[in-house]
């Protein structure tokens, strides 16, 4: 199972899991043409998606929808109901017969993938993580999360390939020019975490199973690669998994590795 990353940030989020029998797509925040030439770019035909999972409703994570709907008709598009009615009423898709709905901690598939969303902390209506099971492999993915629960990290201690939110810098959000409101927006119970957030996850709750760890939706003005890298390569440390193979995404580069069958031939 290949992971890509083909935009991550407040200006745009989809991640794409791709199996030999198919492949999911995590978000559509990225409007048709940049959603087609990143694909492109991370040498991916989007025709092999068998699904679309959606994590909540804001726009960075949904303005492409309603283009991918349009280019591809019969593609199964998921979410849960108080995000597929948002999705419609914010006009980014104008069928909500469109959606299969699914319910938080209930397990449904979508091709090779069994997939079980789970409830994070965000300002949005039953806003969901995912926990995706595909070729005996575990994925987590969790963006747009306000607060380090328990019951977050205890899906990532399931996981051998994690993307976790590293969105901020406690110093650089506090000293940075945005509002007073927004800083507070960001940095509460259902905003986003920070890099010392994601680092405690990691810390409390990673396990040797896990082999890659994505950082996601880092703030381009109140963060930096190298902190949220260093914050959450020093939590893995102290945990004896140095040996994780640690990435920072980011807004507007395709993240796509090699599988490592393809590595070991180079």
């Amino acid at each position: 199972m290949r992971f890509i990353s083909l935009a991550s940030g407040s200006r745009g989020n989809a991640y794409i899991l791709d199996a030999p029998e198919g492949a999911l797509l995590i978000d559509c925040g990225l409007a048709g043409r940049t959603f087609l030439s990143r694909c492109r770019a991370a040498a991916f035909d989007p025709a092999r998606l068998c699904g679309a999972v959606f994590t909540h409703n804001h726009a960075d994570h949904v303005q492409g929808l309603g283009a991918l709907h349009k280019r591809f008709p019969g593609l199964p598009l998921f979410a849960n109901a108080p995000t597929a009615e948002a999705v419609c009423a914010q006009g980014c898709l104008d069928d909500p017969d469109a959606f299969c709905l699914f319910e938080d901690n209930q397990l449904f598939s979508v091709g090779p993938f069994a997939v079980t969303p789970f409830a994070v902390p965000h300002d949005v209506p039953d806003p969901v993580g995912f926990s995706v099971v595909c070729e005996g492999r575990t994925y987590f993915h969790a963006t747009d999360a306000g607060a380090p629960l328990a019951s977050i990290g205890e899906r990532l201690a399931e996981a051998d390939m994690a993307t976790l939110e590293a969105n901020h810098d406690p110093q650089l959000l506090a000293s940075s020019a945005r509002p007073q409101c927004l800083k507070n927006r960001i940095r509460g119970p259902r905003g986003h975490l920070s890099n010392d957030q994601a680092a405690e996850l990691v810390a409390r709750f990673a396990t040797p199973r896990l082999e890659y760890l994505h950082l996601a939706h880092l703030s381009q003005a109140c963060n930096a690669a190298h902190l949220a890298f260093n914050a959450v390569s020093a939590a893995l440390a102290a945990r004896g998994l140095a040996s994780v193979k640690l990435a920072v995404l980011e807004q507007d580069a395709v993240f796509s590795p090699l599988p490592e069958t393809l590595q070991n031939m180079i």
